[in-house]
């Protein structure tokens, strides 16, 4: 059987590794298709990144390149980590399979299907159900959430507090910020000497660090990295887990990294305060309740919630004892909400992909 990874993103293949090693076990073609930017820096982090991974690439520009590549293939399955234009062509000659890189709060999670692909891989009940009533033609399989076998299986990562330069003694915390409605601008350029009695490792989104908008965001990321408590993941780190592994304790925002760390049974500070672009402000902050899917209010059942920056250390001492006494109490939710953890996500994954080639 050979099967094809679409990777737009270096951000998708967390979510694809797990599944690709399982294939790989069964003795499947597997291979990634990426696509080159105008970057020519980024294009070489890239191909580092693949190459280290020991998995064959192809590497396009643009989705034509990727459509013919796959019109010749003529892959078993090509498996997508967004919509895609042009499915019924894909059709023709590949089964298609649909695996988002998170499982956050935003619109964009239940939007993708609008472009159905042979099936979509879903995390929890509450998710297929939305979908299926969403999308009543669409075929839906819940097999939890790929991404965070790894952890739940034990596996050992590269990364250490020591070779980050921390210190093993203190308590970690993990700041993973999405990219817009962001929290970054709004917390302190004093947020390392402030949270000194921690070890800090900030992981930005993907975009944060590449794309230009969001300079002034990497301009407060590069002066709180000059402290000797935090680590700030470069655009190579692209892979969230290794630090979910290493952490206490998760401060995060719009983000899937929520759900995530949640259903590692950790502590998370939920900061429901952004910046937000004029265009998303007063008359247009219709546009903010768009962005963001009525999923955020499960939010508040997962994480201990801070208002604005002032309460951040406050919260982040307190979500220890607090997630001890709504343990189980998260587990529900997040048996809803990313399916079960139990390591075998991607088994299940592969188990759908061989039986159904």
């Amino acid at each position: 059987m050979k099967v094809i990874f679409d990777v737009l993103h270096l951000y998708y293949l967390p979510q694809y590794i797990p599944v690709v090693s399982e294939l790989k076990k069964r003795n499947f073609e597997v291979s990634y298709l990426f696509y080159e930017s105008a970057d020519l820096l980024l294009n070489e982090i890239a191909k580092k990144v693949l190459n280290d991974l020991d998995i064959p690439v192809h590497y396009v520009h643009k989705w034509e390149g990727a459509k013919l590549f796959y019109e010749a293939e003529k892959a078993d399955w090509i498996i997508f980590g967004n919509s895609v234009a042009d499915l019924d062509d894909i059709h023709r000659y590949s089964k298609s399979a649909l695996m988002q890189h998170g499982i956050g709060p935003k619109s964009c999670y239940y939007d993708v299907s609008e472009s159905q692909t042979t099936v979509r891989f879903v995390e929890g009940q509450h998710r297929l159900s939305r979908l299926q009533s969403l999308y009543p033609n669409g075929n839906f399989v819940d097999t939890g959430f790929a991404k965070l076998d790894p952890i739940v299986n034990g596996e050992q990562f590269e990364i250490d507090l020591q070779s980050l330069g921390l210190d093993p003694a203190k308590k970690t915390i993990l700041y993973a910020p999405t990219f817009y409605p962001s929290s970054i601008e709004c917390f302190d350029k004093s947020f390392a000497n402030q949270f000194s009695d921690f070890n800090i490792i900030v992981k930005p989104h993907f975009f944060t660090l590449t794309k230009r908008k969001y300079q002034k965001q990497r301009l407060l990321l590069e002066h709180w990295s000059k402290s000797n408590n935090i680590y700030l993941a470069s655009v190579d780190d692209f892979n969230l887990v290794p630090f979910m592994a290493l952490a206490d304790v998760l401060i995060s925002d719009a983000s899937s990294a929520i759900f995530e760390f949640a259903a590692l049974n950790k502590p998370v500070v939920w900061c429901d305060f952004y910046k937000l672009r004029w265009s998303y402000r007063g008359v247009f902050k219709f546009r903010f309740k768009q962005r963001l899917d009525s999923d955020i209010q499960f939010f508040n059942e997962v994480a201990i919630k801070a208002n604005s920056y002032v309460e951040l250390l406050e919260k982040v001492e307190q979500s220890f004892s607090s997630h001890l006494a709504k343990s189980n109490k998260i587990a529900a939710v997040v048996e809803k909400l990313a399916g079960a953890i139990d390591g075998n996500c991607s088994i299940r994954v592969t188990d759908y992909l061989e039986e159904n080639s």
